[in-house]
Order: C-alpha cells, then sequence, then structure tokens
C-alpha cells in the first residue's frame, strides 16, 4: 500500500478533505501544506511545505528561509523565493508570493530533501542587505541564524568581499556589524 508523503496537499486529498481532517485534529497546517499530528517540524518538512508543490527552480531565501532555518518562529505573510538568475523563470502570479532572480553561488544554497534553501551565512548576508528597514528584530534574526549556521561577522564579510559588484554591500557591513560584534 503506498504511503502518503508528510505534506499532504489538495494533489494527494481534496482539500474539503484535508480541511475535515484537520478539524478533526489529524492534520495541522504548516505553510502551503497539512502535516501529519506527529510528524515533528522540522526544517526539511518546513521546506517541503512552501517548496513541494513548486517549481524545482525556485529557491527559498530571506525570510522564508530564516523561518525553514527555525530562525523565525513566524512564517511571513508572503513566501520570498528566488530563482538563479541563468534559469529563466515566470513572475509570482500569487500575491501571498514574492520570487526575483538571483545569482547564486553553488555554496549559497542548501539541499533539504531535494529542496533548496539558502544557507543561514547568504540568508542573514541577504536580510541585511534588502530590509528596508532593519531594527531589533531583523537584528535578532540575524544573531538566530549565526546562531544556527555557527558563522561570525567575519564570514559574513568574507562572503561579502568574494562578490565585488554586490548590491548594498555597505549597507549590509553596517547592519551586520551592528548586530553580530560583541557587546
Amino acid at each position: 500500500m503506498p504511503s502518503l508523503p508528510t505534506v499532504l496537499s489538495p494533489a494527494e486529498l481534496p482539500l474539503a478533505e484535508l480541511g475535515a481532517l484537520r478539524l478533526d485534529g489529524d492534520v495541522y497546517v504548516l505553510a502551503d501544506g497539512f502535516c501529519v499530528l506527529d510528524e515533528p517540524e522540522s526544517p526539511t518538512l518546513r521546506a517541503r511545505a512552501v517548496l513541494g508543490s513548486r517549481s524545482g527552480r525556485l529557491i527559498a531565501e530571506l525570510g522564508t528561509a530564516a523561518w525553514i532555518w527555525g530562525a523565525s518562529p513566524t512564517m511571513p505573510l508572503s513566501h520570498e523565493l528566488c530563482a538563479d538568475h541563468a534559469l529563466r523563470s515566470r513572475p509570482a502570479t500569487r500575491a501571498a508570493l514574492a520570487v526575483r532572480e538571483v545569482r547564486f553561488d553553488p555554496s549559497d544554497v542548501a539541499s533539504l530533501d531535494g529542496l533548496r534553501v539558502t544557507i543561514p551565512l547568504r540568508t542573514a548576508v541577504d536580510l541585511a542587505r534588502f530590509r528596508p528597514e532593519f531594527s531589533e528584530t531583523e537584528a535578532q534574526l540575524v544573531r538566530e541564524l549565526a546562531n544556527l549556521g555557527d558563522f561570525t561577522l567575519q564570514d559574513c564579510i568574507e562572503l561579502m568581499d568574494r562578490r565585488p559588484n554586490l548590491l548594498e554591500k555597505r549597507r549590509a557591513r553596517t547592519r551586520l556589524t551592528a548586530a553580530l560584534s560583541p557587546s
């Protein structure tokens, strides 16, 4: 007898049945999927819930990647995904999904059961580069990513220095220094 995947979607069961299972307490909602109660939440499960039903060219980044790694307790309202610039992608058609083309070094991306997520180091650097506001909330998120990814401010600076034309490098250096320097 075939087993069901760990993250269920309307591709496996009708939405009405998934809703009934949720009301009965047999499954819980996680991102865009439904998970059985005895399935422990993990980075791989979160990646499946966000990316499992989407194109394999997409990569979770920024706030979505931080949530997948467990650095953020809450999932972003809009998934932040990207595609390698070398692979052409279509723009997002849903309001709860933001997709952009990005240049990646292969070491910037981890594979969780075949689903791609920016590594904690790249996620922290990108958050510092691209967030319009960088409050204590974002600084704490960067510290959590550093703890999970076991990296330092120097690792962030080295990653940015390896990429000479990186946008917003100066702003990121200032923000990362403030977030990761010892007090």
